[in-house]
């Protein structure tokens, strides 16, 4: 009896050990992610027409460089990197808490039409409101120079009211109809291609000029913003992050289906309709302030989740981390392939991210 006692303790002993020792992987993988991330932020300072180097970058960082290279580094460079950062965190948080509410790998801001619905809005204020003109310039090296949103604060507006608008037919039809996950997934193909089309016949009334800013916007490109927006991104990014980490045992539960989550409490439904209102939320935000930026909110989950699993104590900071590097490293690379223009990132997400999403597609892959 003493011996079976004992045995018992030792293998209890040797669980408790097993899973200390995978928090502490976990938590120093996190830390070497971010350091990845700060030396990624380096790079991204320094690299450009304008060659910086290392020891520049960290005296600008104190405070102690001025002239050319501080305007360069503070008033260019930095707040496209800390645009890109917070963009790429907010679309991963957003398509973690998508996929688990809707118990579909599949789900994500773009997939569901909340991007495209931003697009619509955006083409309607350009158009009717007239935030389209033109810019004239000697030196054509990026599209920046051909266009100019005249009135920012009306595109981002409309943009946000289209996203919102795609979210809030979604969650109509989830709730009133009680569509399956992988029916909503649909309804989002449908009311994507539903305001694609909005956004043609837009387009089809619009003038040249008018046209040249509706795709230019459309590219998706992290150097729009100011620094009150990305505050204003950064903020709503920080509330919606804290809001599902102090719901993360209730996407725990929802990952092992409704019928569990609701036998251990859990108010399925009331748990789905904020947090999908929470990740809209902040997908609309990013997509209103930066353009459709395609794919980022469904790869940047997946790849966390091959690292750390499907516990959402885990899959939360890694999906956000994860995100922010790809945008980071997509808009740095578009800056550096190009020279002196700039790839959309918008692109280079959508190379990244649709291999993955017919993987999905033609695999059936379920988490």
């Amino acid at each position: 009896m003493i011996s079976a006692d004992h045995t018992r303790v030792a293998r209890e002993g040797s669980l408790v050990e097993a899973y200390k020792g995978g928090l502490r992987r976990k938590t120093l993988f996190l830390l070497v992610l971010l350091a990845l991330l700060g030396a990624l932020v380096i790079y991204a300072i320094a690299a450009g027409t304008y060659d910086l180097s290392t020891v520049k970058v960290v005296r600008a960082l104190l405070g102690l460089e001025e002239g050319a290279a501080g305007v360069v580094i503070w008033n260019i460079r930095m707040p496209r990197i800390v645009a890109a950062i917070v963009a790429g965190w907010g679309l991963a948080v957003s398509g973690v808490a998508m996929q688990c509410l809707l118990k579909n790998p599949l789900g994500s801001p773009f997939t569901l039409g909340i991007s495209h619905g931003a697009a619509f809005g955006a083409a309607l204020a350009i158009v009717v409101l007239g935030a389209g003109a033109a810019r004239s310039s000697v030196l054509r090296t990026t599209a920046s120079n051909l266009v100019l949103i005249e009135n920012l604060f009306s595109v981002t507006f409309f943009a946000f009211l289209g996203a919102m608008a795609a979210t809030l037919v979604i969650l109509a039809l989830s709730r009133l109809k009680r569509l399956s996950p992988g029916s909503i997934i649909l309804a989002g193909v449908a009311l994507s291609s539903l305001f694609v089309s909005g956004t043609i016949l837009i387009q089809y009334f619009a003038t040249e000029v008018e046209i040249a800013t509706i795709v230019f916007w459309t590219f998706g490109d992290v150097s729009r913003s100011n620094w009150q927006e990305i505050g204003v991104m950064t903020a709503a990014s920080v509330v919606v992050t804290v809001y599902f980490v102090l719901n993360r045992w209730n996407l725990n539960a929802l990952s092992s289906g409704e019928e569990v989550a609701k036998g251990i409490g859990v108010e399925v439904e009331k748990v789905r309709l904020r947090g999908m209102l929470m990740a809209a939320l902040v997908a609309a935000l990013v997509t209103a302030f930066h353009g459709v930026i395609a794919f980022l909110g469904l790869l940047a989950p997946h790849i966390a989740r091959r690292m750390v699993g499907a516990d959402h104590r885990f899959l939360l900071p890694y999906a956000c981390i994860v995100g922010a590097l790809i945008l980071l490293l997509a808009d740095t690379a578009g800056r550096i392939l190009i020279g002196s223009g700039t790839l959309p990132v918008g692109v280079l997400t959508s190379f990244m991210g649709a291999p993955l999403f017919l993987y999905l597609l033609v695999r059936g892959y379920e988490k």
